[in-house]
């Protein structure tokens, strides 16, 4: 890329020439016709934003706390699997650059760097581990013992994904780990997304998903979870206020309103579509977050202002790290923090805790019916 990258768009388009195209459809698709991945982001612009003018706005603070730990501003690191696809230092160059901006991250169970690595990476920076049941109830224990153990401060379970979401650029690219990497968390070949025996025409990952993880887990089994560690335990993909409201009943700590970035089910609703109505029912009880269509720094105040503590991000860190590695990421989230601050400014707001539902409007010309 000849001209320095300004905005998250930027940067994926630079990603989409450089990345391989197996790997760039991995990290981009969504399910099905991608209606909820376009969806996702478009969700955003049905809200407009209603500053409030002469107010004193010459020094703004960006910092909140996720679940009792500060962070300097409520953008923070999903979980995006196999990130050394992207670039040599993977997740611990995330990490890196997560701890230069002082927020958190989220390492994904399928990451190609180990639990281990990624805390000696960058041992004082907030870090919360992502975590799929597995078939194999011990292997998942070990997996939260470990997270816990190093440091972690909070584990997200995804309960979105018994079965992997059909994402048709992975079947037609029959998409598997190059061979020089692997699922770095577990020791076999088959758990570590690397059989010689390769995974036949489909997506290689929803042949591994269909082997390896529990699609027969419940609600009991936050319980279960919860009996294995003394961490707190987020529901990572929520779309309904029932749910959320059983997760909370269940003693969660918080609630991820997520669709998995649009890769499971494709025609369910956008995140920030049902974030009022998730915010609404938990009543306090928990705090609520939201991935989903992150790309600029007003998204950040809209989710905000709903009701969301912070947001995460996922594809955007992608994309800095096939760009610069550790710089990129640290740029992608400067960049946002950058617009975030300027958005929350020029609404009118000094702190992020002034942020409330009066600052957006759905927007009645071009909201969903």
């Amino acid at each position: 890329m000849s001209v320095k990258p300004i905005t998250v768009d930027d940067f994926e388009q630079y990603a989409k020439c450089f990345l391989k195209k197996s790997v760039f459809d991995y990290y981009r698709s969504g399910a099905d016709d991608q209606q909820t991945l376009a969806d996702n982001v478009a969700a955003f612009s049905r809200w407009r934003l209603y500053p409030r003018v002469l107010r004193d706005v010459s020094a703004t603070d960006l910092s909140t706390t996720i679940l009792g730990q500060k962070v300097s501003m409520p953008i923070c690191v999903g979980a995006t699997a196999m990130q050394r696809m992207a670039h040599p230092d993977g997740e611990t160059a995330t990490i890196r650059a997560c701890r230069s901006v002082g927020t958190g991250m989220m390492l994904s169970s399928w990451a190609t760097s180990t639990i281990e690595e990624v805390a000696e990476a960058a041992p004082n920076c907030l870090r919360w581990m992502q975590l799929y049941i597995y078939k194999d109830r011990n292997l998942t224990k070990s997996l939260v013992q470990r997270a816990e153990q190093y440091g972690y401060k909070a584990i997200f379970l995804t309960v979105d994904t018994p079965y992997l979401g059909r994402r048709l650029d992975d079947v037609r690219n029959k998409f598997q780990l190059p061979p020089h990497l692997r699922m770095k968390n577990f020791e076999t070949e088959d758990l570590a997304f690397s059989s010689k025996e390769g995974y036949g025409d489909n997506s290689g990952l929803a042949v591994y998903v269909s082997q390896a993880i529990d699609a027969s887990i419940t609600w009991d089994d936050i319980e279960w979870l919860k009996g294995l560690t003394s961490l707190p335990i987020v529901a990572k993909g929520i779309l309904t206020a029932d749910d959320a409201r059983e997760a909370v009943k269940r003693g969660v700590s918080g609630i991820l309103v997520s669709n998995h970035g649009a890769r499971q089910l494709d025609g369910v609703p956008a995140t920030m579509d049902v974030l009022p109505e998730i915010v609404k029912a938990v009543d306090g009880k928990v705090e609520v977050y939201l991935d989903g269509g992150v790309r600029k720094g007003t998204d950040v105040l809209k989710a905000l202002a709903l009701g969301a503590k912070a947001v995460f991000i996922g594809r955007p860190v992608l994309w800095g790290l096939a760009y610069q590695g550790e710089q990129g990421v640290e740029e992608v989230l400067n960049i946002l923090r950058e617009e975030f601050q300027l958005a929350m400014a020029l609404i009118g707001c000094c702190n992020v805790k002034e942020i409330d539902r009066s600052y957006v409007r759905e927007d009645r010309f071009h909201s969903k019916i």
